[in-house]
């Protein structure tokens, strides 16, 4: 393959591009490279992948590619989302919900020509709660290593601890991984971890190319893919996943025909290139909220009525505006397509006066105070959602420190009740479609992670959220959800923003484009992708 002329050409593409400015025609080149294998399609994207190892680490662009590499026992698709099976053709489940069994599809190996056997997902899932990193917290309260078993070389049970309703949903994401080859690769008793940063195990649809940590990140196909390929022979060769950090480098070499499809760009540039000649916009609405969280423990946020007299000064249109009409307000802490989800009667919309109200009852009726506001440095719409905070609250007599913050130091920083700022904006996308996957950002056990960053203190709530992760009715989970939501919001814990559409930009030759909701913000299925070229 013609890779290095490939790579080449983009970058000097892409210098031109910083020369010219932003504002660019469409050009009839493409990105793709044409080459005796195929096509090879070309993503721009902002965010690298420090770590590719599927149980240590997951977010939308590691997961991308991980779910090129890899398989699981089943996986979403579709919009509404649902769960099909992959390399599991079947599977059984007791009556009290306690076991699973799994039937696999004979006759898949791995890139290596290793068979995909019950051994195989036994591992995987033993390696990901030994690791306990990454993906393990989704099934650890409820799954063991020793309560994996391999029934014969195709089959494969799971004895839960106890019943666990989501336990399905959330198979999609724990891929499976050769144990011939990390054992091979281990490390100092690491587990393969080091390996796995840059190499793979797996019997996905496509195989590592080349690897340059911040630069570019190819996979390339697997022809003989044994799911085969939806395109048929029209399938790509492979991907190349480009790092471009700023969104104006990222839409004038999506117009020069640099790239082939980008994510991220500002809610103006998808509005300035919608109508640009050979370009097609991608809007879809998803499961990503917006909140503002507050610092439920510590600092005047801590106070409930300064809570809420916050909720009701803020313009909640404006917080739609922004996404120039590509998004909805949200009228649950659950996304509105998802299961168990109810519009709560009263959530907060903005009501000057009876803020006020509110400030009065608080600690501070008389405002007078300043209080942080933190976002992730670069994000844009967050900044503007700042200042419209900033001036919701000049009416309270409260000042707003508006602060960008790199995502690491966000993090780290709301993993403390001590460190945690007033206000965090945080966008949160589910990896479930279950209600469970919500609602459990809620619960104490999330504190030390970044949807737990308020630090939501309701003892009945967490006791509803434990009894409806058991609960194997679901009429009567659907009752608890019910109310565990309507809690939630009187609680306050946060400001319930919007649910943004997640939208992409792309070349209109690039066909095969799938959504579904419960991906991640920028995050594509790379398998479907394949290029028109007539």
């Amino acid at each position: 393959m013609k890779r290095r002329s490939l790579f080449q050409g983009l970058a000097l593409g892409f210098f031109a591009a910083s020369v010219m400015g932003t504002v660019l025609p469409a050009a009839p080149a493409a990105a793709f490279e044409r080459t005796d294998d195929g096509e090879i399609i070309v993503f721009g994207g902002r965010q690298a992948i420090p770590v590719l190892d599927p149980h240590v680490r997951y977010d939308w662009s590691t997961r991308m590619i991980q779910q090129g590499v890899y398989d699981a026992l089943v996986k979403y698709e579709g919009d509404p989302a649902e769960v099909k099976p992959w390399l599991a053709e079947s599977w059984d489940i007791s009556d009290d919900g306690s076991t699973w069994t799994f039937h696999l599809a004979e006759g898949v190996t791995f890139h290596n020509g290793d068979p995909v056997t019950a051994e195989a997902v036994r591992y995987s899932f033993v390696r990901g709660l030994e690791l306990n990193k990454g993906v393990a917290w989704m099934l650890k309260d409820f799954l063991k290593p020793e309560g994996i078993k391999v029934v014969d070389d195709y089959t494969v049970e799971f004895n839960l601890e106890k019943p666990y309703s989501p336990f399905l949903s959330f198979l999609p994401w724990w891929y499976v991984v050769n144990p011939a080859q990390v054992e091979a690769n281990i490390v100092d008793d690491d587990y393969g971890q080091k390996w796995l940063t840059d190499h793979e195990a797996g019997s996905g649809p496509f195989t590592l190319g080349r690897w340059e940590p911040n630069v570019l990140y190819e996979v390339e196909a697997v022809d003989d893919y044994w799911k085969g390929w939806p395109q048929g022979d029209s399938h790509p060769a492979g991907v190349i996943y480009r790092i471009i950090r700023e969104p104006a480098a990222q839409k004038a070499a999506l117009q020069r025909g640099e790239v082939d499809i980008v994510e991220g760009l500002t809610s103006d540039d998808y509005v300035q290139i919608a109508n640009a000649p050979g370009i097609a916009i991608e809007n879809h609405k998803g499961m990503t909220t917006f909140g503002i969280k507050f610092n439920n423990q510590k600092g005047p946020t801590a106070d409930i009525n300064l809570r809420k007299a916050i909720a009701y000064a803020m313009d909640y249109d404006a917080l739609v505006q922004i996404y120039n009409g590509a998004a909805t307000l949200e009228t649950s802490p659950l996304p509105g397509a998802m299961k168990g989800h109810v519009d709560v009667a009263g959530i907060p919309r903005q009501d000057i006066e009876k803020a006020k109200e509110y400030l009065a009852k608080s600690d501070y009726p008389d405002g007078g105070i300043t209080l942080d506001y933190v976002h992730v440095a670069g994000l844009e719409e967050a900044r503007r959602i700042g200042l419209v905070l900033l001036d919701n609250l000049k009416a309270l007599n409260i000042d707003v420190n508006i602060r960008p913050e790199q995502w690491p130091n966000m993090v780290a920083a709301g993993a403390s009740i001590d460190t945690t700022p007033d206000m965090t904006s945080i966008y949160a996308t589910p990896i479930s479609t279950d209600p469970d996957s919500v609602a459990y950002m809620y619960h104490r056990d999330s504190w030390d992670k970044y949807y737990g960053i308020a630090h939501y203190d309701n003892p009945e709530v967490w006791a509803m959220i434990d009894e409806a992760r058991a609960e194997t009715d679901w009429d009567k989970r659907a009752d608890l959800y019910a109310e565990i939501q309507t809690q939630i919001v009187a609680d306050q814990p946060e400001v319930f923003g919007m649910l943004q559409n997640r939208r992409w930009a792309r070349r209109d030759y690039l066909e095969g484009f799938t959504f579904s909701p419960v991906r991640f913000t920028g995050e594509v299925d790379l398998y479907p992708l394949w290029i028109k070229t007539e």
